[in-house]
């Protein structure tokens, strides 16, 4: 039985790999997406990560997608209770921005697409300067108070409106940020590496990396003189014009191949090892994809194997 990690100060408990739903009803239709969630659950998978805005950006969509399937899911599962839902607010074309309104509605229609009475981590999705942290941190306070939140987080977010944040809602007793969703990986690290990790560790905040693959490039598939059929190709692809990037992928197959692993599970226990790390999220648009992002949940790297890739990645 895999062990749950605690995520940050919140009673929150997870499973080492959040399974991403950014594919749902996107490049997974309905029934591979119903396929990939219920592999995940029946191995121990317990922490899905979704937005509202999910997937906005595709053509025929209008935002939702994700949320509605996950929610068709769950209630053809009958499994509410045992899978922490998290979503985000903030992005969705017709709730744009943080306002204390906006965040209220937004969070309501959440609900209805996801069919249950709460979300176990509702994140703001992107920063919104124009709106006070006051002003959101109130409203996302209200929702927690209500019992439609559990526990709140922040993705996207620059270090000063970070400590404000926590400031602001330790000064008033109000719901904290218990993670941070922050771009993370083997070939990009200077996001969250620094003052925003400092700010997450000494406020007990969990890390829930977003692209901890690199767009797929950190599975290994994408090669000099290789066609990879995706339609993020594009930006995995140019990490093999970086030097940085051909490091990584050699530090990569070398470690792999002593532990007798997949190149994308060691890239994702690399991520999990690292402090203040809870859960890397990765996605999956069929089962096939699976069980190398879930064997992160067994492999455990050597101080060697850790140092080699860290090194290569500097």
């Amino acid at each position: 039985m895999t062990s749950l990690r605690k995520l940050g100060s919140s009673d929150l408990e997870v499973f080492p790999l959040a399974l991403g739903g950014n594919v749902f009803g996107w490049t997974a239709d309905k029934a591979s997406s119903f396929a990939v969630l219920d592999a995940y659950t029946g191995a121990g998978g317990n922490f899905v990560d979704s937005a509202d805005t999910y997937s906005s950006w595709a053509p025929g969509n209008e935002g939702g997608e994700s949320e509605t399937v996950l929610g068709d899911w769950l209630t053809a599962r009958g499994n509410r209770a045992d899978v922490l839902v998290a979503t985000k607010v903030g992005a969705h074309p017709q709730y744009k921005g943080l306002s204390a309104a906006n965040i209220k509605a937004a969070a309501e229609a959440s609900l209805r697409r996801l069919k249950t009475d709460h979300i176990d981590l509702y994140y703001t999705h992107f920063d919104d300067p124009s709106v006070p942290v006051e002003e959101i941190l109130a409203a996302l306070d209200e929702l927690v108070r209500s019992g439609k939140v559990r526990a709140i987080a922040a993705s996207n977010l620059s270090p000063e409106r970070l400590q404000e944040s926590l400031d602001f809602s330790d000064r008033e007793g109000l719901a904290r940020y218990v993670a941070l969703q922050p771009h993370y990986n083997l070939v990009s690290r200077d996001t969250y590496e620094g003052p925003l990790q400092d700010i997450a560790s000494r406020g007990g905040l969990a890390a829930v990396p977003y692209s901890a693959l690199a767009a797929g490039f950190l599975t290994g598939k994408y090669r000099a003189g290789a066609r990879v059929d995706s339609p993020r190709a594009g930006s995995a692809g140019k990490h093999l014009e970086t030097e940085r990037g051909q490091r990584v992928l050699a530090a990569l197959d070398e470690v792999a191949q002593e532990r007798g692993a997949e190149i994308a599970t060691v890239a994702l226990a690399w991520l999990a090892s690292r402090p203040t790390v809870a859960a890397p999220i990765a996605s999956a648009r069929t089962v096939e994809q699976l069980p190398a992002l879930l064997k992160v949940a067994e492999l455990t790297l050597t101080d060697a194997d850790l140092t080699k890739l860290t090194t290569a990645s500097g």
